[in-house]
């Protein structure tokens, strides 16, 4: 059984920097890639960031370019996102998400309970 359970969410003021992460069990994904999302109140889930299980390639939205990394660590099996210069519109919950077969803006397979990640301004 497959669980993907997020970290690492919080309280942040304005151009602040918060670390989320996800660790998986139950299987890897070297075939394919694990992912963020986020949806913010009276919004659909969009696209954050994606990252290439075996590769490390990675691919993120227009709207986090420069602010937020994703990083993954086999070892742990575990993919981090680092965000940086926080702002309110980047308030939302955060999903991580996984593929076997599949990475970036797609869909997934798997999916983690979410992390609520709440900017102040």
């Amino acid at each position: 059984q497959v669980q993907l359970v997020e970290s690492g969410g919080g309280l942040v003021q304005a151009g602040g920097s918060l670390r989320l992460s996800c660790a998986a069990s139950g299987r890897t994904f070297s075939g394919g890639g694990m992912g963020w999302f986020r949806q913010a109140p009276g919004k659909e889930r969009e696209f954050v960031a994606g990252i290439h299980w075996n590769t490390g390639t990675t691919s993120s939205a227009t709207s986090v370019k420069g602010r937020f990394t994703i990083s993954r660590d086999k070892a742990k099996n575990t993919v981090y996102l680092q965000m940086n210069t926080l702002k309110p519109e980047d308030t939302a919950v955060y999903y991580c998400a996984a593929s076997v077969t599949k990475w970036g803006n797609t869909a997934y397979e798997y999916w983690g309970q979410g992390t609520q990640v709440t900017v102040s301004s």
